[in-house]
């Protein structure tokens, strides 16, 4: 019986682990798991992503002055074929009918585009709010407030605005009897 070298008592092999050979197992091993995730993932969250990237890019794109300049030409062109088709009602359905729908289908890129700057304005908002000392805690998350609500505080804020202008003094706060 030939002793194996670099075996140990039982017959195992001993070896040692570097923290190197450690990490790139472990990150091997995160990468791993990230992939699975990824395959995972439930299929309305792939669709939701896919419109949000299709959604930022297209508002990207038709926001330019070369898609304005694309749907001038094309209105352009419209307009020169309508002697060819004795500006028929077939002709006039063409432009009306892609209007409509492009129309209705920026809608919802507009409408994404929105609430994803509006959800990043109010995050970055209430950043600050929380960061500055003096600044009212209670204005963080205003977008929950009922419209009754609202008005309440705009109308505080004009009275501090009208106190600031009467004295002089920047009044950054509330006195009790304006908020009830």
């Amino acid at each position: 019986m030939q002793k194996i070298r670099g075996t140990g008592v039982f017959g195992a092999r001993s070896f040692r682990v570097t923290r190197e050979k450690l990490r790139a197992i472990v990150n091997k091993t995160q990468a791993e798991e990230l992939k699975q995730h990824e395959q995972e993932r439930d299929f309305f969250c792939v669709v939701r992503d896919a419109f949000r990237v299709f959604a930022q890019r297209s508002a990207a794109m038709l926001g330019s002055a070369w898609a304005f300049t694309a749907a001038v030409l094309v209105i352009f062109v419209w307009l020169l074929t309508g002697p060819m088709f004795h500006f028929s009602d077939t002709w006039q359905l063409i432009i009306n009918t892609a209007t409509t729908v492009i129309t209705f289908l920026m809608v919802f890129l507009i409408q994404n585009t929105q609430n994803r700057d509006a959800k990043a304005i109010h995050l970055k908002l209430d950043e600050l709010i929380r960061a500055i000392k003096d600044a009212r805690n209670e204005l963080v998350d205003l977008e929950d407030l009922s419209d009754g609500e609202l008005r309440n505080l705009e109308e505080q804020f004009r009275k501090m605005r009208r106190r600031a202008e009467n004295d002089g003094s920047p009044s950054r706060h509330v006195d009790p009897a304006e908020s009830a």
